[in-house]
């Protein structure tokens, strides 16, 4: 009998990686989650999970790990590198983690003769910058990114980085909006929501694009399933929503009838953002909000392409918003977080 592929995600235990693990391991991988030694495994329940323990802040302490782990169990086929920040107190932690982790780990991997056959790394549409906001045409993947926050411009040199390693066969996920059950920060728009209060930013309209969580582990399997194409593509649901039409879903999946729609003048938004992001360093607790959150709160265009992920990968949403929010709001009620 053939022995099934071995495959690595690390940051397996945050919100995506959870997912994945379960995606992989549906798929019949041999599968071992990289987590800290602090990190919190409520949803990697699963016996099948191998867990490894990676330092990413030691590179002597990566090196012995992975050099170990190869020794014992042999080479992962599969790399998903999940792992990454998306707050920080800190602006140089958004390099330092987003960038440096990934580039320890290829190299480490390398040094140790250990490349897998693919490396899937997960990127963002962050990396693309504010884009047209007269026209709203979607962003292509060739388009040239233009990243206006510390947080996608680390993500693009995380990019640029796997792009000039030949020996190294990669894809790159771009995600939009990611949500669905377990995920917070969606979650406290639908609490607000749910309160009667919907909070927006700025009057200009805004096209957002969301992808449920469960389509980004499937177009991650795909993406592995097609082979290493060493570029970059857009994964999202293809239609784009307003923030009405967004509150007009999670009303009736809530059953909430009224709600005030308050809408933030980016004047107030940008002052807020900036007095958040003071007690943010002062606390030593990264906020939500901060200065890169502003920009990404004025961005008017998320519309992206997702024709070359259908075409080269196969990867077609299968949750639309209404779909993907019935879903994860389920979930939110049977955890008592609703």
């Amino acid at each position: 009998m053939e022995q099934p592929k071995r495959i690595l995600i690390t940051g397996a235990g945050g919100f995506i990686g959870g997912y994945l693990v379960a995606a992989a391991l549906e798929q019949g991988y041999e599968t071992w989650a990289a987590v800290r030694s602090t990190t919190s495994r409520e949803f990697l329940t699963d016996e099948r999970i191998h867990f490894i323990e990676l330092d990413f802040t030691d590179d002597e302490a990566l090196a012995s790990t992975l050099r170990g782990h190869v020794a014992e169990h042999g080479l992962w086929h599969h790399v998903v590198h999940n792992l990454g920040a998306t707050k920080c107190t800190n602006y140089l932690d958004f390099e330092r983690i987003n960038y440096g982790y990934l580039r320890s780990l290829v190299e480490t991997l390398r040094d140790i003769e250990a490349l897998p056959e693919h490396l899937v790394l997960i990127s963002s549409l962050s990396v693309m910058g504010p884009g047209d906001e007269r026209n709203y045409t979607p962003f292509k993947s060739t388009d040239v990114p233009q990243p206006n926050t510390r947080y996608g411009t680390s993500k693009l040199k995380a990019e640029a980085y796997l792009q000039m390693q030949t020996d190294v066969p990669y894809t790159i996920l771009r995600l939009t909006g990611v949500y669905g059950p377990h995920e917070r920060d969606y979650y406290l728009m639908l609490k607000s929501i749910k309160r009667g209060f919907d909070f927006s930013v700025g009057f200009k309209r805004q096209m957002l694009t969301f992808v449920f969580v469960k389509d980004v582990a499937a177009a991650v399997m795909q993406a592995l399933a097609a082979g290493p194409k060493r570029r970059p593509y857009f994964i999202s649901e293809p239609q784009a929503y307003t923030q009405q039409e967004f509150r007009q879903l999670a009303c009736r999946l809530l059953g909430k009838r009224r709600v005030v729609p308050v809408t933030c003048p980016l004047w107030l938004v940008r002052l807020v953002c900036a007095v958040a992001e003071r007690w943010g360093k002062l606390t030593l607790k990264p906020s939500t909000l901060n200065g890169d959150k502003f920009n990404i709160l004025k961005q008017r265009n998320w519309l992206c392409d997702t024709d070359d992920a259908r075409r080269d990968l196969g990867f077609e949403a299968r949750y639309s918003l209404e779909q993907g929010l019935r879903e994860a709001i389920e979930w939110y009620r049977q955890a008592g977080w609703l």
